[in-house]
């Protein structure tokens, strides 16, 4: 497989060869960034982790360079910083005996610039040789620009793809913005109460990121609590950490789908949810 940037990786954790690595996919996320997929996609890494019939893949398109550097880490040169990033990621899949981890190394102005097509086109590759079942992706929703940019851009990609070659689920996560906002029925709710101990583990890896003043780890542990224990006002909690997505299935289903408004139904479905339960209790008609 042929990227466009020289840095660009696959490895493969079990050392096999990088085809079969990739073949055997049936969990993928698609990050921006080192530390991104273990931060939204851990349903996915759960799921597969020590399971000899599902595999998770990880992909990060960026080459992480434009986070901020902290302590030790302040005045790495790019290039330096970057390895960094990419010696985490790896050591991130080898923890989570993933399938396969793929570093494209784009720079997020390559990312966030609506002209980039070498993106969709790499991503389609890896797309294709994967074949994955299931993919989770950044939420359509995300205040980041950067990881919007590579949520369309995976979006694109499994379009340019026949229909047998695309998964048959796809989910936008909680990153730079939580879901919580989403109206309980348009959720899809993952139980992530599961191996406590890993999820820290994965988390951890990530010292160019947490060793400062963004505690990252402790935070994505926190609003998986938090999800679960706000959830449900009158019932005890089911589980002890809750992850939410968005249902982006639809997108890769029905291509004639408009991407943005596809988001924004999702916000006007939160808007009619408000004020209805506002005139429940008013009787106000809302203006």
């Amino acid at each position: 497989m042929n990227f466009k940037h020289k840095d660009a990786q696959i490895f493969a954790p079990d050392g096999i060869e990088i085809k079969e690595a990739l073949s055997r996919t049936t969990h993928m996320a698609i990050g921006a960034h080192q530390d991104d997929v273990e931060i939204m996609a851990y349903d996915g890494i759960i799921e597969c982790y020590d399971s000899k019939a599902k595999w998770f893949s990880a992909v990060v398109v960026t080459d992480g360079t434009g986070s901020i550097r902290m302590g030790s880490y302040s005045n790495c040169t790019d290039r330096e910083f970057k390895m960094v990033r990419f010696s985490e990621q790896i050591q991130a899949a080898k923890i989570g005996k993933y399938g396969s981890a793929i570093l494209l190394d784009y720079p997020s102005t390559e990312v966030k610039s609506p002209d980039s097509k070498d993106i969709v086109t790499e991503l389609s590759d890896v797309i294709s040789a994967a074949s994955p079942d299931i993919m989770y992706i950044h939420n359509l929703t995300d205040k980041h620009l950067t990881h919007v940019g590579v949520a369309v851009k995976t979006i694109l990609a499994i379009r340019s793809l026949p229909k047998e070659k695309r998964p048959s689920s796809l989910f936008g996560c909680e990153v730079w913005r939580s879901l919580d906002w989403m109206n309980d029925n348009d959720k899809t709710v993952f139980d992530v109460d599961r191996n406590t101990t890993l999820a820290k583990k994965l988390l951890s890896v990530y010292e160019s990121q947490i060793s400062g003043a963004k505690k990252y780890d402790k935070a994505a542990l926190a609003r998986r609590l938090a999800n679960s224990t706000f959830f449900e006002s009158i019932k005890m909690d089911s589980s002890k950490a809750l992850s939410f997505a968005m249902d982006l299935t639809p997108l890769i289903k029905d291509d004639m789908l408009d991407i943005s408004s596809y988001a924004v139904s999702y916000i006007e479905s939160f808007k009619n949810e408000v004020l209805e339960n506002i005139y429940k209790v008013t009787k106000e008609n809302p203006k």
